[in-house]
């Protein structure tokens, strides 16, 4: 780039795809903002020059360029690949990103999507993204219906789909006769596409679905008393189909939650029922295997505590969605309709729609208070309250203080936003990864080891078991 072009364009100021950033130090914010001019119509960022239009020049080293380049292709998602040149205003050196516009504009820095409004780069609001998904989604594939790569029908287990066919037939009255080919009745439940598996196929039937999938597991835990102390009483990792999930987390809450029992006037026999209703628990099971984001690496979870029972699933409401919505009759947005109709057919969950609003029915019935729905650390989450123990106290984090600020509070020392953020995160999945941390938190992996690492000097946070199969533990939080 000429001088000439060079002083013009700064003289011209900042715009909508223009930007300018004085140093490298800056590279999260460099980084946010080529996002941004990916998500809009593309532009142009200068490092070297300062905020008031001045040339400051940067020191470029013999890596200096190539360094840059390969972390903003580590730090995005689909990865750029900008255009980075160097040129100069009088003596100083200047660093030109030429950024080109995505063509499905959804492209993240650290995990999380940024936009270019006026003069600024803005990190995009919730119902934004969920629209541009919803937009790059349209007319396509949902996850479930996508073909399964390298899966054979040798990778599905015969035996259970015959038990599906047989249930369903029961319970539904489905049409399809159990003595035909394999590959006959994958097609006539839509489970296959070209004439090859879906990833619905080996998730409803797989012989091995976590061999596909990684997230093709479940983790339950029986946590002692209303806190996320340790030790804990009981903790699983369940892998399998999304059927054998179900029934398997069904089990281990059966074997973890009282059966209540009481005597009624003119009554010799002892009456008794689950302290949750049955019926509740399977839908909102049903509908965190059938709603689950499979883009995200984390795994359903059932948490069970004195007096309360949470089933979290990775992914957000689709935007137009609330909480609120979803205590009544809805329009169905399924993240993976396949899975929910196979749940359907088996009366695993209810009509689309109508699933979440009938839990809130079958709790009242129950006599207990409606089941709280809420969005937390990237994830949705259903709690069943126990009103026998809720007077006992809830745990900080539901208490409406935040569990950064009073771990901060506790040590007598002001946290950072960022760790208070990792402390929260770290509260609900106690065995997250430093990856998935930088992902949610929006920072470096280099950046949460850091923070980490002050957390503990400050023993906010301590390491329980090796780096592989061990846990967090925030501390100061009593």
């Amino acid at each position: 780039m000429e001088t000439k072009n060079l002083s013009k364009l700064i003289g011209s100021g900042e715009s909508m795809a223009i930007e300018w950033k004085p140093s490298l130090s800056q590279i999260n914010e460099i980084i946010e903002s080529i996002t941004a001019f990916s998500n809009t119509e593309g532009g142009r960022l200068f490092v070297g020059i300062s905020k008031d239009g001045k040339a400051v020049g940067v020191s470029i080293g013999k890596d200096t360029i190539e360094n840059l380049v390969n972390r903003i292709a580590q730090h995005t998602e689909p990865k750029i690949h900008s255009r980075v040149t160097v040129t100069k205003s009088g003596d100083k050196e200047i660093i030109v990103i030429d950024v080109k516009e995505s063509h499905d504009k959804l492209v993240l820095a650290n995990g999380r999507p940024y936009i270019r409004v006026g003069k600024s780069t803005r990190q995009m609001g919730k119902d934004e993204y969920e629209r541009l998904i919803l937009e790059k989604h349209k007319g396509k594939l949902y996850f479930d219906e996508q073909i399964c790569k390298d899966a054979k029908i040798t990778d599905i287990s015969k035996e259970k789909l015959l038990t599906f066919i047989k249930k369903a037939k029961e319970q539904r009255g489905l049409s399809i006769d159990s003595g035909a080919l394999v590959t006959d009745i994958l097609r006539k439940l839509k489970l296959t596409k070209d004439g090859k598996l879906t990833n619905a196929a080996i998730l409803l039937f797989g012989k091995d679905a976590p061999t596909f999938f990684l997230q093709a597991e479940l983790k339950a835990i029986r946590f002692k008393g209303v806190n996320e102390t340790r030790p804990m009483l009981d903790f699983k990792t369940i892998g399998g189909d999304a059927i054998t999930l179900l029934e398997k987390a069904e089990s281990f809450i059966y074997d973890h939650i009282p059966m209540k029992a009481w005597i009624e006037s003119g009554k010799l026999q002892r009456q008794e029922k689950w302290l949750y209703p049955p019926d509740a628990i399977r839908e909102a099971l049903a509908n965190a295997l059938a709603h689950r984001d499979y883009a995200s690496p984390g795994k359903v979870q059932v948490r069970i505590f004195d007096d309360r029972l949470e089933i979290w699933n990775p992914g957000l409401l689709p935007s137009q969605l609330t909480v609120e919505k979803l205590k009544i009759k809805h329009d169905s947005i399924p993240r993976n309709p396949l899975i929910a109709k196979a749940f359907f057919w088996i009366k695993f969950a209810e009509d689309v729609g109508s699933g979440t609003s009938k839990i809130v029915q079958w709790c009242k019935e129950w006599g207990l208070p409606e089941p709280t729905y809420e969005e937390a650390g990237g994830s949705f989450v259903a709690v069943f309250h126990n009103p026998e123990q809720e007077s006992q106290g809830r745990p900080e984090e539901r208490s409406g203080e935040k569990v950064g600020e009073k771990v901060g509070e506790k040590v007598g020392e002001k946290l950072s936003s960022n760790q208070q953020k990792i402390l929260e995160i770290i509260s609900q999945d106690s065995m997250i990864s430093a990856q998935q941390l930088a992902k949610m938190v929006g920072i470096s992996q280099r950046k949460i080891e850091q923070n980490i690492a002050k957390l503990k000097a400050r023993e906010c946070l301590k390491r329980i078991g090796p780096d592989k199969g061990g846990h967090w533990e925030v501390r100061g939080r009593d």
